[in-house]
């Protein structure tokens, strides 16, 4: 059996965006889906998050790529999505965030950016919105007046330490 790691990132990504789905305007989040367009095509979607009042939908795309930002054309590719399926936005997943010209396209067209660890589970994961970041650990942790940060890359060199 073909390991599908990248199956796994959307699933985890869908849960993830369900559980923070307030901070969006959702209402909920549900996995993988096909919705219809506009120009008679059908679009597979990796999630679909619904707004509170359930009258508009957003698209949620999922990238799990580990050495590059996400493209200009793949943000592209949601933002016709988005359009011809009657999205009110959508939302970008990914572990690295957008490339610069992705960035002004997930601007103009109301997508969201979210960075989400690679490695990331249900339980276990960093995800990065909105100019915040959640932390989730199955893992104890301790709360005290001091405090040592230490920032890897995806290679686990350390970037830096803090201490307080």
């Amino acid at each position: 059996m073909v390991d599908k790691v990248w199956q796994s990132y959307e699933e985890v990504a869908a849960h993830l965006l369900n559980r923070f789905a307030e901070h969006f305007s959702l209402g909920s989040v549900h996995g993988k889906q096909i919705v219809p367009g506009e120009s008679g095509t059908n679009w597979e979607i990796d999630a679909k998050g619904w707004a509170v009042d359930g009258q508009s939908f957003v698209i949620v795309e999922c990238k799990r790529y580990t050495t590059s930002r996400v493209s200009q054309a793949i943000a592209a590719s949601l933002a016709w999505s988005i359009r011809d399926a009657g999205a009110a936005g959508g939302i970008l997943v990914s572990p690295l965030g957008l490339q610069a010209g992705a960035l002004k396209v997930a601007e103009k067209e109301k997508i969201h950016e979210v960075k989400l660890d690679a490695k990331s589970t249900t339980t276990d994961y960093v995800m990065r919105f909105l100019g915040q970041i959640h932390v989730g650990t199955a893992a104890q942790v301790t709360l005290t007046e001091s405090y040592h940060i230490v920032r890897m890359d995806e290679h686990g060199n350390i970037i830096e330490e803090r201490n307080g």
